[in-house]
């Protein structure tokens, strides 16, 4: 594993790669996670090598200035590119990383082999009563977190499954190590500007999802946030799509499709078709 630091418009993004036998796959967090979201899919295929950037305004690239949208993330994609001495690669995002590897591929598709998108990415209707101006109040419990001071890394775990990530186990080694990443002296580095602008991004944006020619397998989710919840896609959003691969994760909510090791393993999967090219 080796840590770099890419300069980027406002400072600089941290980029984690581990190495495996495969070609490089361009991995991209959701809008208030970070690099340590990959965990599961490391520890289902080790195989795989896997270029990890922490978007501006998330972890150890907290800290980076400048407004934050799907397009700065692309630019700052390419960046990374750059810096790192790749042409083009596969890439995978998950959530609102779906939506920035679809704005990167729209931007920059002569670097981009595949796309895997998971439950993000492909167009979607703003929930019903959702504005641009009240993006911050229904985000607000993930923007809530950065105003609490937690004792130790259990009570945030704890604090984590009790609000956004009901299904997941608090005692998963990998949900500690993605939740100790998160904090600082108690404190969860999160910029809260950063998830507003982006949430406003991804439902009130220009998608160029229509745009792109390269293959796109897509997996989604049954549910959204806890058993038996209203899922992100409808299935009339599914039945619309013509894509390479559309595969349902059944029994899992959003965070499940990448943060369990049966949800990780499809994602691996899907990965492992795009890089062979079926």
């Amino acid at each position: 594993m080796t840590i770099d630091r890419v300069a980027v418009s406002g400072g600089d993004i941290v980029v984690e790669t581990h190495t495996g036998s495969s070609e490089p796959v361009l991995v991209v967090h959701g809008v208030s996670s970070q690099r340590m979201l990959w965990g599961w899919l490391r520890a289902e295929s080790p195989h795989l090598t896997l270029l990890a950037p922490e978007l501006r305004g998330r972890g150890d690239s907290v800290g980076v200035a400048g407004a934050s949208s799907l397009g700065r993330h692309a630019d700052d994609l390419a960046t990374v590119l750059d810096a790192l001495g790749l042409d083009s690669v596969h890439v995978c995002g998950m959530s609102m990383g779906g939506f920035v590897a679809v704005e990167f591929a729209a931007r920059y598709p002569s670097r981009v082999k595949s796309l895997v998108l998971v439950d993000g990415g492909v167009p979607v209707a703003p929930p019903a009563g959702l504005t641009r101006e009240s993006v911050g109040a229904v985000f607000a419990e993930r923007i809530a977190r950065t105003q609490q001071h937690f004792e130790t890394v259990d009570e945030y775990v704890d604090f984590l499954v009790s609000t956004s990530l009901p299904l997941l186990d608090p005692a998963d080694p990998l949900l500690r190590a993605y939740a100790e990443h998160d904090l600082v002296d108690g404190s969860v580095r999160l910029s809260t500007d950063a998830v507003v602008s982006d949430a406003e991004d991804v439902f009130f944006g220009e998608s160029r999802f229509r745009e792109l020619t390269m293959p796109i397998r897509f997996l989604h989710a049954q549910w959204s946030v806890g058993e038996n919840s209203a899922p992100m896609y409808s299935s009339e959003d599914i039945d619309a799509l013509d894509l390479t691969s559309i595969t349902p994760m059944m029994g899992l909510d959003h965070a499940g499709t990448i943060m369990t090791s049966s949800g990780a393993a499809a994602v691996g999967a899907t990965i492992d078709e795009a890089l062979r090219g079926e």
